[in-house]
């Protein structure tokens, strides 16, 4: 029997609301599990709509809670506490734009780690205070300069004292010099001695004397006119005036002890630094280190890196080594000094462990080229909390930089220092 055409047109809204309900129930019951977010950090989820052509998604209940946006079906924003949120969906089909159903999702956001470290002002009415974080800015030579130091989470949930400290002068002559270093945190007035070491051997180059003799050994060293001995002998003054700086802060560090009844030991510390001018023949870059914090170079076009200085790190090096150790003065400790000259160069980098450790691992990274441009890829803002050090438009640079030695990495929370001269 023939069916008249009219019976197709009498069944087709049925069938076209049974395919909507079809439609709307296969999106209710699509199981979808929101990836965990963290309170403090960025987030964001898009949800894919690829399997479900006919329906859109017109808001997400609730999620004015978390703290998080909706926008071309992706959530993103930075919730700021941690709780399990229920989110509605609120959808539609669009052969039905009028009735709007409702689909619960869940949201878990995690407490973020940083939150469970108390920040506790160190004690302001204690000898030898020292600001808990402390940056600058400035002209090095005819390059520029940022430094920030920072209070690591473990003495900040004590409130202990940052030990790190670093020193930035501009000497006579065109010289400049940083120094940084790391207080033992082992040792009681620890604080005082990374001070003393940096401000102290600062303080012995900026004597116009010892410059000058400096200088005229370096444009010997660098002369093409001069003969080897002329330059081994020129190499060797220079080297003496180094030697005789890094005893000045040594017994710097002893006349304290004496003057306040401490042990030498109380006032271990590290010492790095960089002396450096630029003349004509290129940047002449002095370094000395004890301890365990680099001093790293990076030639102009970013295609290789050079430590400057001796680590004392691992079981072969014996460990640590500080300014107040009179073992150091030893004949080895010529191998701690280094002259070097270059052209160019895009980087000059010192810093502390408290960078060093989680950001490199290990001490061969610390000359693998690779390992320095995922570095300054993190400076520039791809890390969790996207934090970005602007080295162009550099007003901002020391909050920055401040705010990036702020990250988190499971474990290492010592003080941080970062001196980058670009």
């Amino acid at each position: 029997m023939k069916i008249p055409s009219f019976y197709f047109g009498i069944g087709k809204k049925p069938m076209e609301k049974g395919v909507i309900y079809k439609d709307k129930e296969e999106f209710k019951e699509i199981h979808w599990i929101l990836p965990h977010a963290h309170s403090g950090k960025f987030y964001e989820f898009r949800f894919e709509m690829d399997d479900f052509p006919n329906i859109r998604i017109k808001n997400i209940g609730n999620l004015e809670e978390t703290g998080l946006t909706f926008e071309h079906n992706q959530i993103s924003g930075t919730p700021m506490a941690n709780n399990l949120y229920h989110l509605d969906i609120e959808f539609f089909h669009t052969e039905d734009k009028d009735n709007t159903d409702i689909k619960r999702v869940q949201l878990l956001v995690n407490i973020d780690p940083k939150d469970l470290w108390k920040n506790i002002p160190s004690d302001r009415n204690a000898n030898f205070y020292k600001e808990d974080e402390v940056s600058f800015q400035g002209i090095f030579s005819d390059r520029k300069i940022v430094v920030a130091s920072k209070r690591g989470r473990s003495h900040a949930h004590e409130g202990k004292f940052r030990e790190d400290d670093f020193a930035v002068t501009e000497l006579p002559s065109g010289w400049n010099i940083v120094s940084v270093s790391d207080g033992a945190g082992s040792a009681t007035m620890a604080r005082e001695g990374s001070r003393l070491a940096t401000v102290s051997v600062n303080e012995f180059f900026s004597s116009p004397e010892i410059l000058n003799e400096i200088e005229n050994n370096i444009r010997i060293i660098y002369a093409s006119e001069s003969s080897d001995k002329e330059q081994g002998e020129s190499r060797g003054n220079v080297i003496r005036c180094l030697y005789e700086g890094v005893l000045y802060v040594h017994h710097a560090l002893e006349k304290t002890a004496l003057e306040n009844n401490f042990s030498i030991n109380d006032l271990h510390a590290t010492l790095i630094f960089t002396l450096v001018k630029k003349f004509s023949f290129g940047y002449v870059i002095m370094s000395f280190g004890v301890g365990d914090c680099p001093i790293n170079l990076i030639n102009a076009d970013f295609s290789k890196v050079e430590l400057l200085n001796t680590m004392d790190v691992g079981e072969f090096s014996g460990g640590t080594r500080f300014m107040t150790m009179k073992e150091i003065f030893n004949d080895h400790i010529v191998s701690r000094f280094r002259i070097s000259c270059v052209k160019d160069f895009s980087y000059l980098v010192l810093m502390t462990d408290g960078i060093y450790d989680p950001k490199f691992l290990t001490e061969n990274k610390l000359e693998d080229i690779e390992s320095w441009k995922i570095f300054f890829k993190d400076l520039n803002g791809v890390n969790d909390d996207l934090a970005k050090v602007d080295f162009i438009n550099d007003t901002e640079i020391t909050h920055q930089l401040l705010h990036w030695t702020d990250f988190w990495s499971r474990g290492n929370h010592d003080d941080r220092t970062l001196a980058i001269i670009y």
